[in-house]
């Protein structure tokens, strides 16, 4: 995942979390063993939601953080 992008109205309902399961769910159908995924490391950026699903801090692309889930 390049990056994933939820509309302030929907934050909170659970439309990321759905997101992410269901890439995760075609990764694993796939074969693949894990999934990435870059965000911003500002304050106000998403690291919470990602570490909260799962994601592990992997390392830093571009000035930004890499998520790791595994499948």
């Amino acid at each position: 995942m390049w990056r994933l992008n939820v509309v302030e109205a929907a934050k909170g309902r659970g439309v990321g979390r759905f997101a992410v399961e269901q890439v995760r769910e075609e990764a694993r159908r796939r074969g693949y063993e894990k999934i990435t995924v870059l965000w911003d490391p500002a304050e106000d950026g998403p690291e919470r939601f990602y570490l909260r699903v799962g994601f592990e801090k992997t390392g830093e692309l571009f000035g930004e953080t890499v998520g790791t889930l595994k499948v």
